[in-house]
C-alpha cells in the first residue's frame, strides 16, 4: 500500500500555486477537485494496486513577483479508497497505516524550480505514520484562471515516487511487494476571498 502516496498526494496539490498578482496570494485547496492517487505493487509484480484519498485540506501562498511560495496540506488517512472496502478496512489497521494512532498525514513545503514565473517542483517534508522525511514533488502542468465567480483558481498535476518503508509502512515486504509507491496528484485551489 502507499501511505507515502497519500501524503505526497497532499504535497503535490500545494505545488499548483500560480497567481498573477505581485503580492503573496493565499489559495485554499478545493477538496471537490483534488484527488491524490497512488499506485503500489502487489506481490512483486503480480499486479498494481491503485487508490486515492477522498479527503484533504490545505493552503498555498504564492508570490509570483518573488518566485516564492509555501504549501501546507493535511490528508485524512482514513479516507483511503481502493474501490474495495476490504482493502480500505485493512489499510486502516496497524498492519498498514494504523489510522487510529496516525489519523492524518501532513506535507509542508516551498515552491521551487521556477521557470517562466511558474514553479516546477515542491520541496518539503512529509509526515506520515509518525515519520517525517523530505519529499520533492515534480509539477508536470499547472494553470491559473478566473473561475465562474471571477476568483482566481489554480490547478496542477504533480507526481513523485516514494519508498513506503521509509515511513515504517512495510506490509507485504515479506511476500516480495516492492516498497516503492508512485503518487499522482490532481489539485485545484481557489484564491481566498
Amino acid at each position: 500500500m502507499s501511505s507515502s502516496t497519500k501524503v505526497v498526494t497532499t504535497l503535490l496539490g500545494l505545488a499548483f500555486a500560480a497567481g498573477v498578482s505581485a503580492a503573496p496570494v493565499t489559495y485554499e485547496i478545493d477538496p471537490a477537485h483534488t484527488y491524490p492517487s497512488f499506485e503500489a505493487d502487489h506481490l512483486g509484480g503480480m499486479s498494481v494496486w491503485r487508490g486515492k484519498f477522498n479527503s484533504s485540506a490545505g493552503k498555498i501562498t504564492f508570490d509570483k513577483a518573488a518566485s516564492a511560495g509555501t504549501v501546507e496540506v493535511t490528508i485524512d488517512m482514513k479516507s483511503i479508497d481502493f474501490g474495495h472496502q476490504g482493502l480500505n478496512d485493512h489499510a486502516n489497521t496497524p498492519d498498514i497505516f494504523d489510522t487510529a494512532k496516525y489519523p492524518t498525514a501532513t506535507y509542508s513545503g516551498k515552491l521551487a524550480g521556477f521557470a517562466n514565473g511558474a514553479p516546477t517542483k515542491v520541496e518539503g517534508n512529509l509526515t506520515m505514520h509518525g515519520v517525517t522525511k523530505p519529499v520533492t514533488l515534480t509539477i508536470n502542468t499547472f494553470k491559473c484562471a478566473p473561475d465562474r465567480s471571477g476568483r482566481e483558481k489554480c490547478g496542477a498535476d504533480a507526481v513523485t515516487t516514494l519508498n513506503r518503508e521509509d515511513f515504517g509502512v512495510t506490509f507485504g515486504k515479506a511476500f516480495g511487494f516492492d516498497m516503492k509507491v508512485t503518487l499522482r496528484i490532481q489539485v485545484e485551489a481557489l484564491a481566498a476571498s
